[in-house]
Formats: structure tokens, sequence, C-alpha cells
């Protein structure tokens, strides 16, 4: 289609003027002074070649061009709303779309869900555990929950919370057994569980590290090289194994919080390395953002 459309200003000033069949009372709905009412249905007329009023005598009327043009384009408005009406159906019912880290979203997130459910029944989630980033400006997801060192710089975000990394165990480990833990070396009488660390930080809170800050304290600890020790690729794998009663893990206080607080599993040392914040990242300006802020004023809450 060749035929270039006249501006849409133009097309609203002479459908609400030939409906109302006043100039001024279209300026009022329309939030405009008549001159500029007067002015826009001028530059359609140019476009079209011909006059769509008799101004003159009064009261105002549409010329024979103008009645038929008017219908036409009352019709193209309502299937303008009625288009825009359907795309937007069902928005408040569509699940806000929530990305968060893999461990995140299984040990925190998804067992307080019941919580969300009662305060906002109307709010559905989808949750889209993933250690990968997603790209929200894209429309991947809604809302990212982001971890990490510093304040993400490609999205506006909030810190939510920080976390803080400890050596954690499962109560029945030290279970009707005479080994005792009264400093960082006795930690060594067990398995250490690793799991890897994707973001290659070379500050991440890893027994490596965690054993080196305990050296520094009391330099009679050994080096560790245990056999028994355990390795995975995946935290929440490494964190079963720690439940299961398999050995000791240096976990996050806040992914581990719901077992910490029941008492399957317990601080095995108070020594802790300094972990990465929660941050809540979406666009700006971003269509569900009151959806938005219920979700961060509710994860707030519930810290």
């Amino acid at each position: 289609m060749d035929e270039k459309l006249p501006p849409l200003g133009s097309l609203r000033a002479f459908e609400a003027a030939a409906r109302l069949m006043s100039f001024r009372k279209a300026a009022t709905e329309l939030g405009v002074t008549p001159t500029a009412i007067s002015h826009q249905i001028r530059l359609l007329e140019e476009v079209c070649g011909q006059l769509l009023f008799r101004r003159r005598p009064r009261p105002l009327v549409l010329t024979g061009v103008g009645e038929r043009l008017f219908p036409v384009i009352c019709s193209g408005f309502d299937a303008f709303a009625a288009a825009i009406a359907s795309a937007s159906a069902g928005v408040g019912q569509r699940p806000l779309r929530v990305t968060s880290p893999n461990a995140f979203a299984s040990r925190w997130l998804v067992p307080r869900l019941s919580k969300w459910r009662e305060q906002h029944p109307n709010i559905p989630l989808e949750i889209i555990g993933t250690d990968a980033v997603l790209d929200l400006r894209a429309g991947d997801a809604d809302v990212a929950i982001r971890y990490a060192r510093r304040m993400p710089r490609d999205v506006p975000a909030q810190e939510i919370f920080r976390d803080a990394f400890f050596p954690v165990c499962s109560p029945e480990l030290f279970a009707g057994g005479d080994r005792q833990i009264e400093r960082a070396a006795d930690l060594l009488q067990y398995p250490l569980i690793h799991f890897n660390w994707t973001n290659r930080d070379p500050e991440a809170p890893t027994w490596q590290r965690w054993l080196a800050i305990a050296r520094s304290i009391d330099p009679s600890i050994p080096n560790a090289n245990q056999a028994w020790d355990l390795s995975f690729r995946e935290e929440l794998h490494a964190i079963d194994a720690v439940a299961a009663g398999q050995g000791i893990a240096i976990c996050s206080d806040v992914v581990v919080s719901g077992e910490l607080e029941a008492g399957r599993l317990v601080k095995a040392h108070d020594l802790c390395l300094p972990g990465y914040g929660f941050y809540l990242a979406c666009v700006a300006n971003h269509p569900r953002q009151a959806h938005i802020e219920a979700f961060s004023a509710w994860m707030r809450s519930i810290v």
C-alpha cells in the first residue's frame, strides 16, 4: 500500500468534531484549543483535497465528502480499540514471569510461594529457575532476581538482601560420634563437599578460601587434600548431599535458611565468608510495574 496515511492527530480531531458537531467541544474532549482542532482538520482537508465541513453559515455541518469519511474513520478507531483490548485481555491473569538462580528458586522462593498466594491470589507467578542471565529487554522474563557482588548495570535494580557463607551440615553427621567440632581444623575430620562457581569469581566462597582464612587465624590447620571429599557441578546437588549427611559444605545462609530454621541443617562453624547481593531487576516503565512492585515488597516482608 503506497498511499501515505494522514497524521493520526488530524483523524482524531476530525472524528471528534464530526461526532460532536463542534470544534469547541472537540477541543475540550481532546484537551487542546479550538484553533488546534481547526488546524488539524485543515491538514486533513489538504490531504483529501476537499473540504470536510461547511463552516458558514452556522451550525457546523459535514460536506458530502465528510459524511462519507466520518463512518470509515469511526470504524477504524473502533477497530483500533478492539485490537488493543484484545491484546491486553487477560494481562492481569497472565503469570508474572520471575527468573531466579536455580538454588535460590528451589530452596528459598518455591517453599514460600504459598505466602505469596495468600497475599496476592490474583497475581499468578511463573518461576524460571536458571543460572543463565536472561535478557529482560528482550522480554525473556518480567522480573529477575540477579545474584551478584555488585548492582547490575544493564537494567534498573534494587538490592533485596545479601547472604553470607557458613560451613553447614546435617546434625546427624555428629550424632553418636566421638568427633567434636571445637576449632576449624576439626572440620577436616569429615568429607568436605564442593560445588562449581560458574561466575569465575576469584573471591568466591569456596572451601579453599575458607580454609585460607581459617589458617590465617590458626596456622596449625593442615592442608586439606582428602580423598573422601565430594565435588558437584551443581550447587543444588551439593546441598542435597549435605542434607543427606554426606559431609560439610560452604553454603549461603539465605539459600539454606529454611533448612537452618527447621533444624535439618546446622552451622558447623561460626567463621563465615561474605556472599553476594540478591537484586530485583526489571526494565524501566515495565507494563506490569505495579505487580513487580508488589513482588518486591513481598520479598522484603518475608526476609
